[in-house]
């Protein structure tokens, strides 16, 4: 069997699976991603270009609807040359979130196409429980609600020409809109239970040479980028409160400082600086660790105390599910895509998004009361194993790309 997956940033969301399927007897596994993307090794992969960026001209409320032409163009090449070279995919299972596979079907029209719902955008109105208009901080004005209105066409070509799609979580897939409700398959791609256990002798060293260990009062917040829709800036605010309550915890503060969601912050650079402008905290006690290297990122999860995650009504990170994974005591925002994993007092603790006095109380009791909630990090990842591992991602990943 020929698979093509392709992903913008390839490997992206394939980068666990692309490697177990590429060593699979039979199945022949190209990539295929921008000329930006990192690739990965051990797995053949093709780039491809965009010839021009998006025409300064053009409409506000249409600048990523011709992004995501260009997108498909280029793609489209890539594949015209795939099959120039005799290559024809049997399925194509794709990330379709900037435009890449709008040809695919002209170039490949017996090609079986998949596709990764990741989100579809809510209505922004009050009428639904969506990530827009959640925060009333940062409020969408019309012009955003209608070009995110107008991003929704995309997403319903990409649900009109796919054979199927695949969501990793119930919340993500309610998002679609109902006529193609039935096509879409609840599967999580899974994150490496056997790599990221607990580990009692774990040990993480800070740039100053402080050596952090398993059991000391260690606060973890992760994020791919520090930024409002992961909840960055409720989490700095509660910062200092839990600080004064615990004079001798640290925190652990991985992420970078662009944007991946929303915008960036008027005035600053960036969310870390912005936030540091507004609230004081003992900077010998934060540390800023930017992004790190896979390794040092799997010890502060083990060395965690009280990991924090928060996120608008979004896409659930895998940072959540792999800190659980690791043994951590999860203090969760309570919005839809925490709740559909974690439950208040037996694998987890879950918080009011903006109450950042809640959240520092529940912090400062996690680190003073860690022994009494082993049982709760114990069932968080006994839950992630049991519902969320790469075995279970990719048998459920195989069955579907195998179905006729």
């Amino acid at each position: 069997m020929k698979i093509l997956l392709i992903h913008q940033n390839f490997p992206g969301q394939f980068r666990r699976v692309a490697p177990l399927w590429a060593q699979v007897p039979g199945w022949d596994v190209i990539g295929l991603g921008r000329d930006t993307a990192p690739g990965m090794p051990g797995v053949r992969w093709f780039k491809y270009k965009l010839h021009r960026d998006v025409g300064a001209q053009q409409h506000h409320y249409l600048k990523q609807m011709e992004h995501a032409v260009l997108h498909g163009q280029a793609a489209a090449r890539g594949m015209q040359q795939l099959k120039n070279q005799g290559w024809v995919p049997d399925v194509i299972f794709a990330h379709p979130g900037w435009g890449e596979t709008l040809y695919a079907r002209d170039i490949f029209p017996r090609a079986r196409i998949l596709h990764f719902c990741e989100w579809y955008y809510g209505k922004g109105d009050g009428t639904d429980a969506s990530d827009i208009n959640f925060d009333p901080e940062f409020p969408t004005e019309f012009d955003g609600l209608a070009r995110l209105r107008t991003w929704n066409a995309l997403h319903l070509l990409n649900l009109e020409h796919a054979d199927a799609g695949v969501s990793p979580t119930v919340w993500q897939k309610s998002r679609h809109p109902q006529a193609y409700q039935s096509r879409i398959h609840l599967i999580h791609e899974g994150v490496d239970t056997d790599l990221l256990q607990p580990d009692a002798q774990a040990r993480f060293t800070l740039p100053d040479g402080t050596v952090l260990k398993a059991g000391d009062p260690v606060i973890t917040y992760v994020a791919r980028n520090l930024e409002p829709y992961r909840g960055f800036h409720s989490f700095m605010r509660a910062l200092p409160r839990i600080q004064k309550q615990h004079p001798h915890c640290h925190t652990l503060i991985v992420g970078g400082d662009d944007v991946s969601y929303g915008s960036k912050p008027k005035g600053s650079a960036n969310w870390r600086e912005h936030l540091l402008k507004e609230v004081q905290v003992d900077p010998a006690r934060t540390h800023f660790l930017g992004k790190l290297p896979y390794d040092a990122y799997r010890r502060v999860l083990q060395v965690s105390s009280a990991h924090v995650y928060l996120t608008y009504p979004f896409v659930l990170s895998w940072s959540m599910l792999e800190a659980m994974s690791s043994g951590c005591l999860v203090i969760g925002s309570r919005t839809a895509p925490v709740q559909e994993v974690i439950r208040h007092g037996e694998n987890g603790l879950l918080v009011d998004f903006f109450d950042v006095g809640a959240m520092a109380d529940r912090v400062v009791e996690a680190l003073e009361t860690s022994k009494a909630l082993q049982p709760l990090r114990a069932q968080a990842r006994a839950d992630v194993v049991a519902r969320y591992s790469l075995a279970q991602g990719d048998a459920g990943y195989r069955a579907l790309l195998t179905a006729t």
